[in-house]
């Protein structure tokens, strides 16, 4: 691999994160999934995951996922701007996975929101 691109940004989907002030007027949110197969047996997930697909109802966007060396979880990126549709996905794999949702920005909007807090306050 290129050192060069090792770093770049592999983001298969549309929506353009430069754009944050577009991304908050589509209130689109982004949410860490961290995934947890049960009994530490990724097989039946990636049984199903070649046999149907991901399963994710219209409006959830897959970002990227890594999995750990030891393949007994997944930490996926999704987005939506409507975070039922979580639970309908979540829904297609909890008899496999153990789901943890966590609501993400990135680390631009989240250095954004804590610039006004910089200045002046100590810690």
């Amino acid at each position: 691999m290129d050192a060069g691109r090792r770093h770049a940004p592999r983001f298969p989907h549309a929506f353009p994160f430069d754009k944050l002030a577009d991304r908050r007027e589509h209130a689109w949110m982004l949410f860490m999934i961290v995934e947890r197969y049960r009994n530490s047996d990724a097989v039946p997930v990636y049984r199903r995951f070649r046999d149907r697909g991901r399963l994710a109802p219209d409006g959830l966007t897959y970002v990227s996922s890594w999995v750990d060396t030891r393949l007994e979880r997944c930490y996926q990126l999704m987005e939506t701007d409507d975070a039922t549709l979580i639970d309908r996905w979540i829904a297609s794999w909890d008899d496999l996975v153990e789901f943890e949702v966590v609501p993400v920005i990135t680390s631009r909007e989240a250095a954004e929101k804590i610039a006004p807090l910089l200045d002046g306050r100590d810690r």
